[in-house]
């Protein structure tokens, strides 16, 4: 907000006829009011908007993993069908004579003091064959006494359900069913009896979890333990499971979740009360349920706290499975083989069921995208024991109302009369305050409250308020972007605006780059050519090379005729100038390759260029005269560039670059050419040329050129005309630098035949001017 104008407030409304500029003040102002308006007409179920009940979801999964106790309960064992049990006792399901064995294996060994199901037995087990033997006593072998009588004596221990009915009886075991919504109401096995009659409710109705169908144990079953509890989560919009409703209703009747079973059991099962949230009263009969109230024979009540339609949140301890830490697991058929010491878990609660993917009871959680069905039941289990469930309270709605009011509405009316840091400031507490704040209610208090409408109505607000600032602003921008557009390249100008306080137009000293870039031959194509197809080459090669160098984020700075000139560093800095210019340098190399083929197919003249290249400090500003003005680079720097460029002739390569380049850009292999004292300057300058990057390390032949022509420059620097000459022949022969090698070998045809010359440094003096 930095340099954003104060909005007029419109008050001198002593004046006849109010100004245009204060009438649209007040219309902004009551602009940023509009958010606040519709995040009401949501709250209020007028015009709901989806997105922000998402963001709600968001910033609960958020609070839920911060909130993370990442602890193992001691108290809760998870028997788990995985895949070693699998693997050991076959496929699922398995014989009950297995179950069995499992259950009394809990029980009698090993001293549990309750098992919960997250399984259902709603199918007779027939695995043992009696089925088929009592088929044959009544028929084929009816004569047969011998067989009756093992028959008879058999039946007890084939009869695998009664015998899995003997072993749960009279015993803490609670089992699972499920509910559905089949259109015609499809059901099977045995219900337990609803945990609430109507009268419970004194006339109240509930938004209860209501379906048309039920999976329930067998009736055989369902007597002999007739504890029982559904298992069907809570499912939002994302497929997540974030909640589990302790309470369905089913044909009028209210039966309770596996969860809250057990949890009475646990309890001595007492009897379930609703408790209504008092002084509130809404219209149809409905009352809000905050809260079941379980009555112990010995104790005190105490109070599960619920959310609409008798949901519990749950709050997940850690991430999921035997390695998430949160719930001890033990493979079933470690259990049924009796390979645990007696005891080992005496005391302990254990739930029985499935991580295995293949019986498909893994379930995605705001902690995991594959969280087991009866760890999720672990979990609530858990924090029912120590009392801290967390609930989204029946008055959220008129809470998040207030906030709407009280954050977003005084955001709307403080906005246009605060100066830009204040209200900076203003923004950012009105943002965080309602995020700290329902955080730590969620932490200490277990208040799972909505968030998304209030910060989604604060931000509305501030982007309508800077949309109206963007508007005085405009003119200010236009005026600045003409200005800048007058000097600095047109593709920098829109990064430059955004933050118009770094820039300036004065000239001030600084190490850059500079390339410059001509056309070879040009008089030669100049006659040939006429005016006009000479234009449109000229254009088309330099609109071509011109977004080589603005890809570099270079700055173009003119266009000389059949030359080029483009500096980086300015006017926005650029740490990695040198290594810019050196990549766009060769890009350029590349482009005229393309621009050759090109010219090739459309029957042109093909076209070469050479580049300098040269870093140092420059002078960099708004140069000119009052008449023309331009933002340029001057320099000594800036003149070796223009040198060296015309050197890429003498030495036959694309690019010359100076010493400084080199060392600035490094990342590239490098050939050097030669090292020259050139007229008007006092020290030498070492040339060199870039390869593309990894070009020595493809070309194992380059790789050998490169090494022999070190070879060569350093036999050349001692004056040892015996090495350098035949090291200059074999690379004559390879032929990839020619004219440079022809040049190397002119100097060393007046070199060799004369004494070694003592004050002789092998710096070569060049005139060019």
């Amino acid at each position: 907000m930095k340099g954003l104008p104060r909005l007029p407030t419109g008050r001198d409304d002593s004046r006849p006829g109010r100004s245009t500029a204060a009438w649209a003040a007040r219309a902004r102002r009551l602009a940023l009011l509009l958010p606040v308006l519709l995040a009401l007409a949501h709250l209020g179920g007028w015009l709901p908007m989806p997105v922000l009940h998402q963001i709600d979801d968001f910033f609960y999964d958020l609070r839920l993993r911060i909130a993370r106790a990442d602890s193992l309960d001691p108290r809760i064992v998870i028997v788990d069908i995985d895949e070693k049990s699998l693997s050991e006792q076959g496929r699922w399901p398995w014989g009950r004579d297995r179950l069995a064995r499992l259950v009394d294996e809990l029980f009698s060994q090993q001293q549990v003091a309750l098992v919960g199901f997250d399984v259902v037995f709603a199918e007779p087990d027939t695995s043992s064959g009696l089925a088929r033997l009592q088929q044959l006593a009544a028929g084929e072998l009816a004569d047969q006494p011998a067989f009756l009588r093992r028959l008879q004596t058999l039946a007890p221990e084939l009869d695998f359900d009664s015998r899995f009915a003997r072993a749960i009886a009279n015993r803490p075991v609670v089992l699972g069913y499920y509910f559905n919504l089949d259109p015609q109401g499809q059901s099977s096995g045995q219900l337990p009896p609803p945990v609430m009659g109507a009268d419970t409710l004194q006339g109240r109705r509930q938004r209860f979890t209501a379906w048309r169908g039920y999976g329930a144990s067998l009736p055989l079953l369902a007597q002999a333990a007739p504890q029982a509890g559904f298992f069907n989560p809570l499912i939002d919009d994302d497929g997540k499971v974030r909640a589990v409703p302790l309470l369905a209703e089913y044909q009028g009747q209210v039966y309770e979740s596996l969860t809250l079973s057990m949890f009475r059991e646990l309890q001595g099962r007492p009897a379930v009360e609703p408790v209504f949230a008092q002084g509130l009263t809404v219209p149809g009969g409905k009352a809000p349920l905050q809260a079941l109230r379980l009555r112990p024979a010995s104790g005190a009540p105490m109070e599960l706290p619920v959310g609409d339609g008798a949901v519990a949140l749950v709050p997940y301890r850690g991430l999921p499975g035997p390695q998430g830490g949160s719930f001890r697991y033990l493979s079933a058929t470690d259990l049924i083989e009796g390979r645990l010491a007696r005891g080992h878990l005496q005391g302990r609660i254990v739930l029985v069921g499935s991580s295995a993917p293949g019986l498909q009871d893994l379930r995605p959680t705001p902690v995991s995208e594959a969280f087991p069905g009866v760890e999720i039941h672990a979990h609530l289990l858990s924090a029912m024991l120590d009392g801290q469930l967390p609930v989204r309270p029946d008055y959220s709605v008129g809470y998040e109302a207030a906030l709407v009011l009280l954050m977003g509405g005084g955001l709307a009316l403080a906005l246009p009369l605060l100066p830009a840091l204040p209200g900076l400031l203003a923004v950012t507490g009105a943002l965080v305050l309602p995020v700290l704040s329902n955080l730590a209610l969620y932490q200490w208090v277990g208040l799972a409250l909505p968030l998304a409408a209030t910060l989604a109505t604060m931000l509305a607000v501030l982007l309508l308020h800077l949309g109206g600032l963007w508007v005085f602003e405009t003119r200010a921008r236009r005026a600045l972007v003409g200005l800048f557009g007058s000097y600095v390249p047109p593709e920098l100008v829109e990064e430059m605006v955004r933050d118009p306080d770094r820039y300036s137009m004065r000239a001030d000293s600084r190490e850059l780059t500079v390339m410059f870039c001509d056309m070879h031959g040009f008089t030669r194509l100049a006659e040939r050519l006429p005016p006009e197809q000479l234009q449109a080459l000229l254009q088309g090669v330099f609109d071509r090379l011109g977004l080589v160098v603005r890809e570099h984020r270079g700055t173009i700075d003119k266009f000389m005729g059949d030359c080029l000139m483009a500096f980086w560093g300015a006017p926005l800095p650029a740490a990695d100038h040198a290594a810019l210019a050196v990549r766009a340098a060769l890009g350029i190399a590349e482009e005229v390759g393309r621009i050759n083929a090109d010219h090739q197919a459309r029957g042109l003249p093909a076209v070469g260029f050479g580049v300098g290249l040269s870093t140092g400090r420059m002078c960099v500003g708004d140069m000119g005269s009052r008449l023309r003005r331009a933002y340029t680079v001057i320099g000594d720097a800036v003149n070796l560039g223009a040198r060296l460029q015309s050197l890429t002739t003498v030495y036959g390569v694309d690019i010359v670059a100076s010493d400084a380049t080199r060392q600035q850009a490094g990342g590239t292999d490098w050939q050097a050419l030669d090292t020259v004292r050139l007229s008007g300057r006092q020290d030498a300058v070492t040339l060199w040329c870039p390869l593309p990057p990894g070009a020595a390390a493809a070309s194992s032949a380059l790789a050998q050129e490169l090494r022999g022509w070190e070879a060569f420059l350093v036999a050349w620097r001692r004056q040892d005309w015996a090495t350098a000459a035949p090291l200059l022949q074999t690379l004559t022969r390879q032929g990839s630098c020619p004219r440079l090698y022809a040049l190397y070998e002119r100097r060393l045809a007046l070199r060799r035949h004369q004494p070694p010359d003592p004050a002789w440094d092998g710096i070569a003096d060049l005139g060019v001017g």
